[in-house]
């Protein structure tokens, strides 16, 4: 019996087979990452293609023009097919976008976190992860302290070395000591100038100005306040004062004095300490006429004579902190943790994280050959994988605004040189605080 075959029902179940293939394949659980910086976009497709390679996972990255990513993330966040993993900077932006940020307590990133103090949340719940980090603390000349402490005239005679200055009492009476003995020491200050030049006051005026903050946050159990009582404006003074009196620099003449300067000071030897962060390295190593050996830079934290000043680690922080969006599909959510458990726990995924991409992760996944060699970024993980500490966290995201710091940054400079008391830096700080956090709300 012959047979016939009908072409146009053919043409159609295969027409159909294939639009369901295509459909089955356009549904497979993806990962979509939403990067926020422009510069790393080439590195961000080149770790997705290498995943995708790997496990079979198709992952995409779009990339935010600069300055761009909360109006593109409110654009995206809204698509039937929206960003998997995206991007929070810090306790504001865990707010902004808490209905978006799904729980990340039981991932596996959380449980790598060195120190899980660095995740922001609330109510036992977890929002953000940080997956690249910075510190900055008091850097020091360890030979200078060594020879410090091999001076037989010096009068602090109750430690040896300067694993012994373990909070603010300790702290002032060597800087103290350094500063009378400067001379004798070979050197011309405990400390390097405090920068008041035209927009070099950062250090004091969001670094310094973390500390108080921190503490009254951590005192009310809060994320942020719209007042503050600046509780612990003695501690803040009480740092500033031993900066400013133990300087390389005159009280009156620091307007005109850069990081730049101050930098240089300490690169040349011609002090002990100096206020700044890991991203220092390069500018000391860098500075003609360096003498300062790479074995001998160290960090301490910055004390301030609040009670348990001991377990003051450094101040870490970062603004790049991950989320899983909590309205993606449970398969897409299950994908874009494995793509992160691939990045910072495979082999691969780490050479792509640490080199291509150039992040300092805070994950203990990472050994310290996996790491950069950079001396303050290996003493930020020292003092991150010594339990006994607390690292202070980068809380002056949660500063009202530019113009607030502006004004704070005035009134140090106007108390420095002695046209003002501290009375004016607090009230212009509390009152400052209080008008633009204020003003930030108003609509419009």
């Amino acid at each position: 019996m012959k047979k016939f075959f009908n072409l146009p029902v053919i043409i159609a179940a295969t027409f159909c087979f294939l639009l369901l293939s295509s459909c089955a394949k356009n549904s497979e659980p993806g990962v979509y990452f939403l990067n926020f910086k422009p510069e790393t976009d080439k590195e961000w497709a080149a770790a997705a293609a290498q995943f995708t390679e790997e496990t079979g996972i198709p992952m995409k990255v779009v990339t935010a023009a600069s300055g761009t990513y909360e109006q593109t993330l409110r654009a995206e966040i809204s698509k039937a097919k929206p960003p998997t993993i995206f991007n929070i900077n810090g306790p504001v932006g865990m707010i902004n976008w808490q209905n978006y940020t799904a729980d990340l307590k039981d991932s596996a990133i959380y449980q790598w976190l060195g120190d899980k103090g660095l995740a922001i949340g609330e109510n036992g719940k977890i929002y953000g992860i940080p997956y690249a980090i910075e510190s900055y603390g008091i850097i020091y000349n360890d030979a200078i302290l060594r020879k410090y402490f091999a001076l037989p005239s010096r009068a602090v005679k109750d430690i040896n070395d300067a694993s012994g200055i373990n909070n603010f009492a300790k702290l002032k009476a060597v800087a103290e000591d350094i500063q009378a003995k400067a001379a004798e020491l070979g050197i011309f200050a405990a400390f390097a100038s405090t920068s008041f030049s035209p927009g070099e006051d950062w250090r004091w005026n969001t670094h310094l100005a973390n500390m108080p903050i921190y503490f009254e946050y951590r005192l009310k159990n809060v994320n942020d306040l719209d007042v503050i009582d600046l509780t612990y404006s003695e501690n803040f003074k009480n740092i500033f004062d031993l900066y400013i009196n133990n300087s390389i620099t005159d009280r009156k003449m620091t307007g005109s004095k850069t990081v730049g300067d101050s930098m240089t000071e300490f690169a040349l030897g011609k002090v002990a300490f100096i206020q700044n962060g890991t991203w220092a390295w390069t500018q000391i190593a860098g500075e003609k006429g360096n003498v300062v050996e790479m074995q001998d830079i160290k960090f301490l934290p910055i004390y301030t004579g609040v009670d348990g000043d001991e377990a003051q680690g450094l101040c870490v922080g970062t603004e790049n902190f991950i989320a899983l969006n909590s309205r993606a599909g449970q398969a897409e959510q299950e994908v874009s943790l494995k793509f992160l458990e691939w990045l910072f726990n495979t082999e691969n995924g780490k050479q792509i994280a640490s080199g291509k991409l150039g992040l300092v992760t805070p994950f203990t996944t990472f050994s310290e050959t996996e790491r950069p060699g950079d001396p303050l970024i290996k003493e930020m993980f020292r003092y991150l994988a010594d339990q006994n500490l607390h690292s202070v966290p980068w809380v002056f995201t949660t500063f009202p605004s530019q113009e607030f710091k502006n004004d704070l940054g005035a009134a140090l400079n106007a108390y420095t040189v002695g046209t003002a008391d501290w009375d004016h830096v607090r009230t212009t700080f509390i009152n400052g605080w209080a008008a633009e956090k204020k003003a930030n709300k108003q609509p419009g």
